[in-house]
C-alpha cells in the first residue's frame, strides 16, 4: 500500500512536469523558429546558438543550474533575492519546481526550435508567393500555410519531448536530488531510490514495468496520430 501511494504521487508529479514542459516548450520553440532569419550570415549563428544547449551533457546541465541558482552566490538566485523576492530552491518546494522547469526549458527548447525551423525551411516558396498575391497577413500565413505544414514536425517534437521529459533523471537529480522533500522526486528518481537506496527490488521491478508500459502507451498514441497525418 505504501509503495502504491508513493508510486501514485511520483506519477502525478511526473505528469504535471511533462505537461508543463510541453505547454511551454512547444509554443516557445515554434515562436523562436518563426523569428529566426531564413537567409544571410545570421542563419548559421542562430543555428549554432540553438544547438549549444543540446551539446552539453545532462549531468553538467544539472550542475550548471545548481551553481547558477544558488541563493547566496548564483547569478539567478542572488539576482532574484536582490529584487526582494525570497528565493531558495534548496528549501522552497515551489522554487525548486520552477527552477527544474526553467532548467529543462533552457536545455531542450532548442530541439523544438531546430525541428520547427527545418520544417519551415521545407515549405515551398510557392505557398508564400500565393499568399502575397491573395493579400494574406502574417497571421493568415501562419494559420493556413505554416501550421498545417508543420503538423508532422510538431508531432515528432511533442513525441520526443514527451519521452525525454517523462524519463528525466540526471538533471533534476543533480540539481535538487529530488527535494526539497519529494517536490522534484519524479518517477525515475523514485525508482532508483527504491531499487538502489532501499534495495527493495520487487516493488521497484513492478513499478519499472508500469513505468515502461505508460511510456509505451502514450508514445503509441502520439505515433498513431502522426501516422494518421501521413495518410491524410
Amino acid at each position: 500500500m505504501l509503495h502504491s501511494e508513493r508510486f501514485h504521487d511520483a506519477f502525478l508529479r511526473q505528469i504535471a512536469f511533462t505537461g508543463t514542459i510541453l505547454v511551454i516548450e512547444i509554443p516557445l520553440g515554434l515562436a523562436v523558429a518563426l523569428s529566426m532569419p531564413r537567409q544571410g550570415p545570421w542563419v548559421a549563428v542562430c543555428l549554432v546558438l540553438m544547438a549549444l544547449p543540446l551539446l552539453i551533457p545532462w549531468n553538467v546541465v544539472g550542475a550548471m543550474w545548481n551553481i547558477f541558482a544558488l541563493p547566496e552566490t548564483g547569478l539567478l538566485g542572488h539576482g532574484i533575492n536582490a529584487l526582494g523576492v525570497d528565493y531558495n530552491f534548496t528549501r522552497q518546494p515551489l522554487a525548486a519546481w520552477i527552477t527544474t522547469v526553467l532548467m529543462d526549458v533552457w536545455h531542450w527548447t532548442s530541439l523544438v526550435v531546430l525541428l520547427s525551423y527545418a520544417g519551415l525551411r521545407a515549405i515551398p516558396n510557392a505557398y508564400y508567393q500565393a499568399a502575397r498575391i491573395d493579400g494574406a497577413n502574417a497571421w493568415a500565413v501562419f494559420r493556413h500555410i505554416q501550421l498545417p505544414k508543420l503538423k508532422r514536425v510538431l508531432t515528432i517534437a511533442i513525441l520526443l519531448r514527451f519521452m525525454d521529459s517523462f524519463m528525466i533523471y540526471t538533471e533534476p537529480f543533480v540539481l535538487t536530488g529530488g527535494g526539497p522533500g519529494n517536490t522534484t522526486t519524479f518517477l525515475s528518481i523514485d525508482l532508483v531510490k527504491i531499487a538502489l537506496g532501499q534495495f527493495d527490488l520487487g516493488p521497484a521491478a513492478a513499478m519499472s514495468l508500469i513505468y515502461f508500459l505508460v511510456v509505451l502507451l502514450l508514445s503509441w498514441v502520439f505515433y498513431s496520430a502522426m501516422m494518421r497525418g501521413e495518410s491524410a
